[in-house]
């Protein structure tokens, strides 16, 4: 498994195959794909549903504290949430926007 832990700051990858069957690998094949292709460096857990009856209860709670332009629900793969050191969720990024773009988001967050 690729992982990677920054000080006082880590990335989280929930893999969903609800968005057009994007991820329909097994769990280690997804991981093996992100980390070889990817190079992914931080934990990639396995696949989740993200919307619906059987959505994970992490997003659940990360969407009901940060809604979307368009209502709650996921609508693409990517969607960001930042969240602070006590659960608490910071902001929510579209799927488009680059984890560059965020950046100072998180560096102002790693200051606070």
């Amino acid at each position: 498994m690729c992982a990677c832990v920054f000080a006082d700051f880590e990335i989280l990858g929930f893999p969903s195959n609800q968005f057009g069957g994007q991820e329909p690998g097994s769990n280690e094949q997804i991981k093996e794909f992100a980390c070889t292709r990817f190079k992914a460096e931080f934990p990639l857990f396995d696949k989740i549903n993200v919307n619906g009856q059987n959505q994970a209860p992490l997003y659940k709670y990360l969407k009901s504290q940060k809604g979307g332009l368009l209502g709650n629900s996921i609508k693409w793969n990517f969607t960001k949430f930042l969240v602070d050191k006590d659960g608490k969720v910071v902001e929510r990024y579209a799927p488009i926007t680059s984890p560059s773009k965020i950046e100072k988001d998180i560096k102002k967050l790693l200051n606070a």
